[in-house]
């Protein structure tokens, strides 16, 4: 009897794709469903879980599952299934028949929602892009703008913002990023009258991703000054703007705010995101070394980014030496990866840097030596070069010493004890009020409720209510009396 019993279950694994194909098509009818108890209950919060769980299916996606789920989602006849399956690839008849065979006994939809319509747009965009069919996936972004143009609603400022991400994320893949600016520009202004501000924080993250990339630096800082700000949505977003932010402000000379944005992007940033945080980190490591800090080994050797992150360790330790003929080869050695990066142009701002600390430890080691040492041991062209960079530190405070022109050398004046100055004080006096203000960031956080902002109830108000409260408990107890 075993026996017999294991003979007929045998054959069960050889029909993998017709149990595994119903299967996505089930999960997508379930996320369906979701998406319809969503729209009908206005909970904007069951079309963001139904996203969620639709990326999880990402990679089961078939062109034969897609055109079954939307003959089940979509009215037949309808614009938008003739529209989405021109768009879809027509499989063999094998997988076309299970597929016919699995939705039979479900009958299809008599009316679509504009939710599920939007949705089977975002799915099939999805599927293409996967695909790597661009053409016909910035034909179906374009068609799916177009259509949600024409919609107000609420439930679907989720799907909307999707949807604009692989809009752009469309024509960026083709190379034609700059057509879409003006309709992206649109889109802001339109969800900025909507007040969907989930669809402004994507659409400002897509405009200044689109201005970076040409190297339009200044409109991107127009644009994002000029643009409403709010309370964040999403945390994806948030960390984009971060990083552009600081991209914007390491090309404006201001290190410090760009450090402290690169930072707090590579931190918020989610553990799969891993070439967001490699990125944010090799910019953070480029305006550390220009602010004349040097990052700790740690940040090289972190888990992932060990490989990614071995051109700009490289840099570092030149920077580190003040080797000007290392961080020469260094840069020229990884030219290719610092283009790529887009972090050259910095790099070149670098080299005053490395001037500096190899002026630094000379004068260190030496209390006296002459500017042709000072030319050799930097590497200079000329001695006259190495006379206007000596000048020019002990200018900036950069060293402690004095020039004599008429010797042609560099007199170091001896190093003092730091502890004998305020210095020390002062960076305890910095590290405490910053613990402070955190402190009371927190504190500030915790006491007030998010409507704080909101009219507090007026003293006649209050009055006005408690003699009703007082009125109605007295009618109350009369009422007992009365059954008594």
């Amino acid at each position: 009897m075993t026996q017999d019993v294991e003979m007929k279950e045998q054959p069960a694994p050889s029909n993998s794709f017709t149990s595994s194909s119903p299967s996505t098509l089930h999960h997508l009818k379930e996320i369906a469903s979701l998406i319809e108890i969503g729209a009908y209950d206005r909970e904007a919060r069951r079309v963001l879980r139904a996203i969620r769980l639709t990326m999880a299916l990402r990679r089961k996606l078939k062109a034969s599952v897609l055109s079954s789920f939307l003959s089940f989602a979509l009215a037949p006849g309808s614009e938008a299934l003739t529209r989405l399956s021109s768009y879809l690839p027509k499989e063999d008849e094998h997988e076309m028949e299970v597929d016919t065979a699995t939705t039979a006994a479900q009958p299809p939809a008599k009316h679509s929602l504009p939710e599920l319509e939007i949705y089977c747009y975002l799915l099939v965009l999805i599927f293409l892009i996967d695909q790597k069919k661009y053409d016909e996936a910035k034909a179906c972004s374009s068609a799916s703008i177009a259509r949600l143009k024409n919609l107000n609603r609420r439930t679907l400022d989720v799907l909307a913002a999707r949807l604009y991400f692989y809009y752009s994320l469309c024509y960026e893949l083709t190379g034609n990023l700059a057509e879409v600016r003006s309709n992206l520009l649109a889109l802001h202004r339109i969800a900025t009258l909507r007040h969907d501000e989930l669809g402004q924080e994507t659409l400002l993250n897509l405009l200044l991703r689109n201005y970076l990339h040409y190297n339009l630096y200044d409109q991107a800082e127009k644009l994002r000054s000029k643009a409403p700000r709010f309370e964040a949505h999403s945390n994806q977003q948030f960390c984009r703007y971060l990083f552009y932010l600081g991209k914007i402000r390491t090309i404006q000379l201001e290190y410090t705010d760009a450090k402290e944005c690169l930072l707090q992007a590579a931190r918020k940033a989610p553990v799969a995101a891993l070439g967001f945080r490699v990125q944010c980190n090799k910019w953070a490591i480029i305006v550390r070394l220009l602010l004349g800090e040097i990052p700790e080994r740690t940040v090289f050797m972190q888990k992932g980014m060990e490989k990614a992150l071995r051109p700009y360790f490289e840099l570092t330790n030149a920077v580190r030496i003040g080797d000007l003929e290392l961080f020469r080869s260094v840069a020229e050695k990884f030219l290719s990866t610092f283009s790529s990066d887009r972090t050259n142009n910095l790099i070149v701002r670098l080299r005053h840097n490395v001037i500096r600390t190899g002026l630094r430890n000379i004068s260190i080691s030496y209390s006296r030596i002459s500017l042709a040492d000072v030319a050799k041991k930097l590497t200079l062209d000329s001695v006259a070069d190495a006379e206007c960079i000596v000048a020019k530190a002990i200018r900036d405070g950069a060293i402690d010493a004095t020039l004599d022109h008429s010797n042609q050398c560099m007199l170091s004046k001896e190093t003092g004890d730091i502890y004998s100055t305020t210095e020390p004080q002062t960076a305890f006096n910095s590290r405490i009020a910053f613990c402070l203000n955190m402190h009371n960031e927190a504190v500030r956080a915790l006491r007030f409720p998010p409507n704080s902002h909101k009219e507090k109830e007026s003293a006649e108000k209050r009055r006005e209510r408690q003699q009703q409260e007082q009125e109605l408990a007295k009618h109350i107890a009369e009422e007992d009396d009365d059954e008594f």
